[in-house]
Parts: structure tokens; C-alpha cells; sequence
């Protein structure tokens, strides 16, 4: 969902931004919403099917879900297992971890829960992807460090423990690279040279997604939600299967992505009774009012509405609520982001520009009563870690803080406090102060990095000119200098190289008490090497070179 996902940076500033955000929207939510409006049509049109009223529609192909059991009870129970509570009046507040990059180990986690829950988090979205320890047949899936069976019901424990819900996320459509990466499942791609999307056509790909929806969904029990992705399904119906399909059927994309997820909720209705289903709203926009009453997805999904932009007002989402309450969805779900979403690039998150996004979804909370007479469930607050899978990792949890208009003066001091910082400074995106949440040491660490590392190493080599006349690249390469002229920099190139190289294993190992080897190896790749490299290259030419005692230049 965030279009081209990239660093994975440090999840630490992570809590700094995401819980500013988690504490302003838990004193500023709303306790009840009443459900009156003025109805609004939505008038989208094109590819996806002709839009307008029930009775005039596209989706000649779709046919309202029928399934199997006509009453929904609790989900099955295990001997022991508790009864998960009824919470489908209680509005949630989740905060999304993507796992596909910077997964941290559990003993962070644990840290991390109870100060999500002190803020306001109800529950977490897990997106787990390849750190789900899948078995059998889809143990190709399952990263070398992917979490074991123990650390997934201790990560369950942990939650009950600080009254966060864990609502598993799994990818059913799009944004399944993961999966069709893989030569096994390649030949389930809708468009053979890309591994984003799945091919709805051959039964594989249902069989497939039954046997990973039936592994997530049987490690979390205590769950009553589940989110199906469902979205950004890049190149849906320009497969060859797919122009037959809607060929034959006379159908369009948004039918043929209606039936796929009629057979998903379908499963997953009967097979995991009482257990809700969210997914993703984007798909859904462009699909005729008429095709989304004919498939009757209504009665067994929740939308969740997102969108990122710094700046939009409340009606901006009407159409999207009026659709689908037109389309006979009862309640409805929001989502705001606190990191990535800003760039294929971003490695330090802008807190600004995710303060604003909250806030704007604030007001369309609001504003719900007279925008559409849906019940609104809850939020989830999204941090994306890259986009797509291959890409490299995001910024952290983004800092989301107050601002004027929005979070009081009271609140944003118990904001502070409870993190420990004495102030921030929202357009400079920085915090002032020791900080007291777990990972603080890494935040002021990225913070150097981030602000002096490369700045230092670019003025070291280009800027002193000493290095520029009696050290240049031509001298380097020819192995030659005067060590007279060689020691008048010497001695602080290599007292910058030590500071820095000190530094860097530090940071080194505080973020493996965090990250797996992969994800510090990644970061050091991406963030640190790139400019450290380069002093190291200078000093070990330094080295070697003063040792030769100024002999005739290599020809």
C-alpha cells in the first residue's frame, strides 16, 4: 500500500513518532459517532465497469456470496482457549508492523507493547510475510530468520498481556512478492515477468492461499479479526487468462477481482466462523456501486479507507463513504501512516508531513456523522517498511507530535514525558532530549549518522585542500607522496577514521540486541558504508603509501 516502499531504517524513531500519534488520537478520539447523514453518489467510471445505481450494473459475472452457513457463531474454541471478547461496537486503534523489513526480535517487542498500549494502541496489525514460520509445503516461504512457533505465541502472550489485540495481516491478491518471487509459485504470476500480483484464474492460487490463510489463522486464536491486504493489484488483467475471462464473461477488471475475493471471505467465513475480515479499500473505489452489491462482500469484510497525504479535507473521503455505504456495508475502518509513504528513499521520517496526515484523519472522524451512517470500528495507524518486496527498507515508526489546531499543550507535555524528551521541533523532524523508550541509545545514534556522518567523510575528502593538492586520486593510484607534506592531514583523517569506526560498532551492536543480522547488515549497507567506505579507502591508501618513503611514483 504505500507506492514504492524503501529504507529499512531503525524502527526506534519508530516509537518516538508513531506514539505522539498514538497519544493524540487516544485524548482526541471520539467516544460514540451517531449514524445520520446526507447520502452522497459516487460518479467514478471507466475500466473498472460502468458506476451508478444498484440497479444498473456492471458485474454481470458477480453473484451475491453465498455460503454455507447462514449464521455466524463464535470461532471454533480449543480446549482452554478464551473466548475472545465482542468488540465489533468498540472502536480499535492498530498499529501496523510491517515485518517485510527491520523485523525486530520479540525481546524488543516486549518492550515495546506496554508503552503502544500506554498510549492508546487497542491491538496491532502484524503483516508477517516471510517471518511467518510456515510449514511443510510452504516452508520456501519463511525467511532464515523468520520468527518460530514459540516466538509467534509468545508475541500473543505478550499483547494479552498489555490488552493489544493481535489482528494478523496476509496478502491475498497484491503485494505478493514474497510468494511468487519463488520459481515454485512463479507460474501463478497474472503477468509472468512481474511478482506482484497473483494470477485469479488457476486453482492453484486459491488452493495456495487456503493452506497460508488456514497456518496464519490457526497460530492466532485469540484473534477475531483478520485482514485479507487485497490491495494495489499491480497489472490485474493484463494477463492472458484474465483478457480470456473477462472476454468470455463480458466482465472487467473489477468483477474478476470481485469473484477472487468472494472465494478468499468465502473460505475463510466458513472454514473460520465469526472470525472478521478487513482488507484494504483502494481496489474498491473504482468498482460500480452494482458489482459490489452483487457480490455481497458486504456482510463479511470491513474497508479500511487510507490514504497518506499530509493535507485533505473530510470531504475529500465522502464519496468513498457514501459508496460504500450504498454498497451495503455496515461499518468502516481508517488509516493513517506514521512512516514511509514519502519516498522510495526516505531514511529519516519527515514528522511533519505525518502529523498533518493524522490530524486530517481526525477530522474525518469527526466529520463521519454526516459524511455517510457508517459505523466507524477503528484506525489503523500504518508503518511501511518497504514497497515491494526487494526494495530496500523505509524510515522507522514515524514521530507523529502535536501541532497547532490539533493536540493541546497538556497533551503533548505528557507526550514528552512519558518518552522523555524536554521538546521537538516538528519541521526540523528532530527531538531535544535524553528520551525513555526503549531504543532511545539507537534514535541518537541514526540521529549522527543521519546528520554528521556523511557531511564529516564529503569534508574530509573534498573540501581540505591538503588532501586535494598533496593526496589526490593521481596519487593514489600511482602510489606516491611526500610523507611530510602527508602528515600535515594525516593526523586528523585518522583520528576522524577511529571516531567513526568506535561509533559505527556501537551502533552495530545495539542494533543487533534489536535486529536480525540481515536487517543490520542491510542498514549498514544502505546508510553507513556507502561514506565510511570511502574514509576507509583514504586511510588505507595513507597507510600504505607513507610507508614507501616517497619513493618514485608506479608508471
Amino acid at each position: 500500500m504505500a507506492f514504492q516502499r524503501s529504507y529499512r531504517l531503525n524502527l526506534l524513531r519508530l516509537i518516538v513518532l508513531l506514539l505522539v500519534a498514538l497519544a493524540g488520537i487516544k485524548f482526541l478520539f471520539r467516544d460514540s459517532f451517531t449514524l445520520e447523514l446526507h447520502k452522497h453518489v459516487s460518479k467514478d467510471s471507466g475500466f473498472w465497469g460502468d458506476t451508478g445505481d444498484a440497479g444498473q450494473d456492471a458485474g454481470p459475472q458477480s453473484q451475491a456470496l453465498e455460503l454455507s452457513v447462514a449464521k455466524i457463531t463464535a470461532p471454533r474454541q480449543e480446549p482452554g482457549q478464551q473466548v475472545p471478547r465482542d468488540i465489533s461496537a468498540t472502536e480499535m486503534r492498530l498499529v501496523h508492523l510491517d515485518l517485510k523489513g527491520a523485523a525486530p526480535k520479540v525481546s524488543y517487542l516486549e518492550q515495546v507493547f506496554p508503552l503502544l498500549s500506554q498510549l492508546g494502541a487497542t491491538g496491532v496489525l502484524i503483516e508477517y510475510e516471510d517471518m511467518f514460520p510456515f510449514k511443510g509445503e510452504l516452508e520456501i516461504l519463511k525467511s532464515p530468520y523468520a520468527y518460530s512457533e514459540e516466538d509467534i505465541e509468545q508475541i500473543q502472550q505478550l499483547a494479552e498481556l498489555h490488552k493489544l489485540e493481535v489482528v494478523p495481516l496476509v496478502q491475498t491478491f497484491g503485494h505478493v512478492e514474497f510468494i511468487l518471487k519463488h520459481e515454485k509459485y512463479q507460474h501463478l504470476r497474472e503477468v509472468e515477468r512481474f511478482p506482484n500480483s497473483f494470477n485469479p484464474h488457476i486453482p492453484d492460487t486459491l488452493a495456495l492461499l487456503k493452506s497460508i490463510l488456514s497456518q496464519v489463522i490457526e497460530k492466532h486464536r485469540r484473534s477475531t479479526w483478520i485482514h485479507i491486504g487485497a490491495d494495489e493489484v499491480f497489472h490485474l488483467g493484463e494477463g492472458m487468462d484474465s483478457k480470456n475471462w473477462m472476454s468470455r464473461n463480458k466482465g472487467d477488471t473489477g468483477t474478476m477481482y470481485l469473484k477472487h475475493i468472494k472465494e478468499v471471505l468465502g473460505f475463510i467465513a466458513t472454514q473460520y466462523w465469526g472470525l472478521r475480515a478487513l482488507m484494504w479499500d483502494d481496489m474498491l473505489r473504482k468498482i460500480s456501486v452494482g458489482a459490489l452489491q452483487e457480490s455481497g462482500i458486504a456482510k463479511h469484510v470491513s474497508p479500511v479507507v487510507w490514504f497518506y497525504a499530509p493535507d485533505f479535507e473530510a470531504e475529500q473521503i465522502e464519496p468513498f463513504l457514501a459508496k460504500y455505504m450504498e454498497s451495503g456495508f455496515e461499518a468502516v475502518w481508517f488509516a493513517s501512516a506514521f512512516k514511509g509513504t514519502t519516498g522510495p528513499a526516505q531514511t529519516w521520517p519527515p514528522l511533519s508531513y505525518h502529523l498533518k496526515n493524522h490530524l486530517s484523519w481526525l477530522k474525518v472522524i469527526q466529520a463521519l456523522p454526516r459524511l455517510a451512517p457508517l459505523r466507524f470500528q477503528g484506525i489503523v495507524l500504518t508503518g511501511w517498511q518497504r514497497v515491494p518486496d526487494g526494495g530496500v527498507a523505509w524510515d522507522p515508526l514515524p514521530l507523529s507530535s502535536p501541532s497547532p489546531g490539533g493536540f493541546t499543550e497538556e497533551t503533548k507535555r505528557k507526550v514528552l514525558d512519558t518518552l522523555g524528551f524536554q521538546s521537538m521541533q516538528l519541521e526540523q523532524s528532530t527531538c531535544e532530549g535524553r528520551g525513555a523508550f526503549p531504543g532511545a541509545e539507537i534514535y541518537h545514534m541514526v540521529e549522527q549518522v543521519n546528520g554528521h556522518l556523511k557531511e564529516s567523510i564529503l569534508k574530509a575528502l573534498e573540501e581540505e585542500s591538503a588532501i586535494k593538492g598533496w593526496f589526490s586520486p593521481y596519487h593514489r593510484k600511482r602510489q606516491f607522496g611526500n610523507p611530510r607534506n602527508m602528515e600535515s592531514f594525516g593526523s586528523k583523517v585518522l583520528k576522524l577514521h577511529e571516531d567513526w569506526e568506535s561509533f559505527v560498532r556501537d551502533l552495530h551492536a545495539h542494533l543487533e540486541r534489536v535486529y536480525f543480522p540481515d536487517t543490520v547488515e542491510e542498514w549498514m549497507e544502505e546508510n553507513v558504508n556507502p561514506y565510511l567506505d570511502q574514509l576507509r579507502d583514504l586511510v588505507r591508501d595513507y597507510r600504505a603509501i607513507i610507508r614507501l618513503n616517497a619513493r618514485p611514483k608506479v608508471t
